[in-house]
């Protein structure tokens, strides 16, 4: 893995966009996963994945020829307050790498040691943290979900102390860019107009190249990130995933989901459900994501209002054009998507508008009966047009069945203005629909096993069944089911 071909651009916009920063040396680093498959789409080579160099390298140990390590600057809002300097406290960009085609892609430790940006903290991540954001950034990529990817994972041999003292861990993330959000915003609070400017040109040549092909690309630019925001989480809801810290710091420019903290995907549906244990007022609950994704696009438009236009007023006036085409792309892309789920694809307007309160009907009854979020649509895939003993499994998530009578005996009113067989209809339901996802209790389940046993067998065979979460599993069935209620996780925690 020494033969990384590093081309790095970000360190070419000057020195007010990060500090450079060695990581510190671990312990005793131990590999615990290597993504092979990524690697390879990256054009990363490794020998022996497994060697004791390769977990040197993911340690921050020994900096490979042509990285050129660094904290990147940025500011955010935090809860709806405004920091106007974070940065990466606890993770460094190592270089970027391109793939075949020529993609950019950066490769950055997380848990690596303290930065400029530490403030109080110690730059270093708990194993369990580490484990659960390779496992659900992994999840996500197999669900169509765009993301940044977990490259590896090591054990640092040391231990860091939160609540009580916890084994330690680095994972090494993928990205197309980690400029996020805020960094825009770290530069609108000093008025550094020029690095607004310069980064802004960055991004468009490096992730929305087409913007520079129109007449106005700082206006294409910003309609492109909220378009991007827009499908992306429209795909969180689809699947019932839980950012839990949608800080704007935590919103990537390139469209990715990015920061996976005290993230989790819904077992019984909840329309206000929240597990991160910050966030106690309930701003980033489930319902709340795509109204937080505005406000904090909203954030960015302000930021990029001087590129926009020289006239204050007319700038502002782009922007809200812009930003009023995000409630559009939004319910666009989560209709499009929820019919699918539901097998529905006539297009007429008028029975899309039907389909969308048949849709909202459902959530409503899964809500008041408690009903789990995956398993509702993957039962849901396999039901025929007419009414069979398959309704059995569909009908056990409701605390009460009739409840959900009503609703099928709709929806099966519907089907028969489609014009496809139920084959054909259950096929393409499955592939939307997925068996496994990544469930908090068998996430903390690998995690117990890791950080109290040394135990790794757990998460690997978790990771490898969300590797083909829509295809059922033989003798993997407990994967597909929610948790018991002596294994339910109510909260979900932050790495710092």
């Amino acid at each position: 893995m020494n033969n990384i071909a590093f081309n790095n651009s970000y360190v070419t916009l000057g020195e007010s966009f990060y500090v450079k920063t060695l990581p510190t040396p671990v312990a005793q680093p131990a590999l615990i996963k290597f993504n092979e498959a990524l690697a390879e789409t990256l054009g990363l080579s490794a020998a022996n994945p497994d060697s004791a160099e390769a977990a040197t390298l993911f340690a921050g140990n020994y900096i490979a020829e042509g990285a050129e390590p660094l904290a990147m600057a940025y500011a955010g809002h935090q809860f709806g307050h405004f920091n106007p300097q974070l940065g990466d406290g606890r993770a460094i960009l190592l270089g970027e790498i391109m793939d075949a085609e020529g993609t950019r892609f950066d490769m950055q430790l997380k848990g690596s040691g303290r930065t400029f940006y530490s403030r109080d903290g110690d730059g270093r991540a708990a194993l369990g943290p580490v484990l659960r954001e390779y496992l659900v950034s992994e999840a996500m990529a197999k669900l169509a979900v765009p993301t940044t990817r977990a490259l590896a994972a090591v054990t640092t041999g040391e231990q860091v102390a939160r609540e009580r003292l916890l084994p330690g861990g680095i994972i090494t993330r993928i990205a197309k860019s980690f400029v996020r959000v805020g960094t825009f915003q770290y530069f609108s609070a000093k008025g550094d107009v020029a690095a607004i400017q310069k980064l802004a040109d960055y991004i468009i040549e490096r992730n929305y190249p087409l913007a520079a092909e129109t007449a106005h690309p700082y206006t294409a630019l910003l309609a492109a990130v909220v378009d991007s925001q827009a499908a992306l989480i429209a795909r969180w809801m689809q699947l019932g995933f839980i950012h839990g810290v949608m800080n704007t710091d935590n919103m990537s420019i390139a469209g990715e989901t990015i920061d996976y903290g005290p993230c989790a995907f819904m077992d019984h549906y909840q329309h206000d459900r929240v597990f991160s244990s910050i966030d106690r007022q309930g701003r980033y609950a489930y319902s709340r994501q795509p109204s937080i994704g505005l406000w904090n696009l909203t954030r960015l438009a302000e930021s990029l209002l001087p590129l926009l236009a020289e006239d204050t007023n007319v700038a502002a006036d782009i922007a809200r054009d812009i930003l009023e085409a995000y409630v559009t792309s939004y319910q666009d892309n989560w209709l499009s998507g929820m019919r699918a789920k539901c097998g529905l694809s006539a297009t007429a307007d008028n029975i899309k508008k039907a389909d969308r309160e048949l849709i909202e009907e459902l959530f409503n009854l899964m809500a008041i009966n408690d009903a789990d979020f995956t398993l509702t649509f993957y039962y849901l895939s396999q039901l025929t047009a007419q009414p069979s003993v398959q309704d059995r499994k569909l009908r056990s998530l409701f605390a009460t069945p009739a409840q959900l009578d009503g609703w099928l005996l709709k929806w099966r009113r519907r089907l028969s203005e489609e014009a496809q067989s139920d084959e054909h209809r259950q096929k393409k339901m499955q592939v939307v629909n997925p068996v496994y996802i990544p469930r908090n209790h068998q996430i903390e389940a690998a995690i117990r096993a890791a950080e109290d046993h040394a135990d790794f067998s757990v998460f690997h065979d978790l990771h490898e069944v969300l590797q083909n979460p829509y295809v059922q599993q033989t003798g993997r069935e407990k994967y597909m089911l929610p948790p018991e209620p002596g294994e339910v996780v109510k909260q979900t925690f932050c790495g710092t």
